[in-house]
């Protein structure tokens, strides 16, 4: 069972775990693009397909530029983002902070929004530069030579806590279950 909730121009899927799952996991799932922004995003359903039947309770969220007549700056645009996504989670009514997934361009919003909202983790590939102190669990998770990049020139990647998961391929059952290990460790 799933709901739609359209905000401006940006669109949120719920999705909840089928009545037969083996429990019904509190903590819900935030998979987080930017498609109008970055096309490479489209692929993040794929995780919350394999999380549903594990019992959790998946949001998609599909967060589109401002109009164009609204030239801004890149501090005015990632306000707008942090915006949409702050009114689509309170839109969503989740009980718990979530855990957050995004990749490329929507890394910095969820990057964003975490600077200033609650999450219980944070799941992004690959991430340029933050600008927050962690204060909850992050995993980044990336094929080989990018997470070798990533070593060598991110410092979220070489801070201590952060975990670094390495996939043969970040869409596939690999990363799902490295992913689910994780969870597992964090309790969630």
């Amino acid at each position: 069972m799933f709901k739609f909730v359209r905000r401006s121009l940006s669109t949120c899927r719920i999705r909840e775990p089928p009545s037969h799952s083996s429990r019904i996991a509190p903590t819900p799932l935030v998979f987080v693009s930017a498609s109008k922004w970055d096309p490479r995003a489209l692929r993040m359903p794929v995780h919350a397909s394999f999380f549903l039947d594990k019992g959790f309770t998946c949001i998609e969220v599909d967060i589109s530029p401002p109009e164009p007549s609204s030239p801004q700056n890149s501090a005015d645009l990632m306000n707008y983002f942090e915006a949409e996504l702050q009114g689509t989670m309170r839109l969503s009514m989740i009980p718990f902070p979530p855990v957050f997934f995004a990749r490329h361009a929507a890394s910095l919003i969820v990057q964003t929004y975490i600077s200033s909202n609650p999450a219980s983790a944070l799941l992004p590939t690959p991430l340029e530069e933050f600008n927050f102190e962690p204060h909850f669990p992050i995993a980044i998770i990336s094929e080989l030579a990018e997470m070798e990049r990533l070593r060598a020139n991110n410092r979220l990647a070489r801070t201590p806590g952060v975990e670094t998961i390495v996939a043969s391929d970040v869409d596939g059952h690999d990363a799902f279950s490295s992913i689910e290990r994780w969870f597992d460790a964090l309790g969630i």
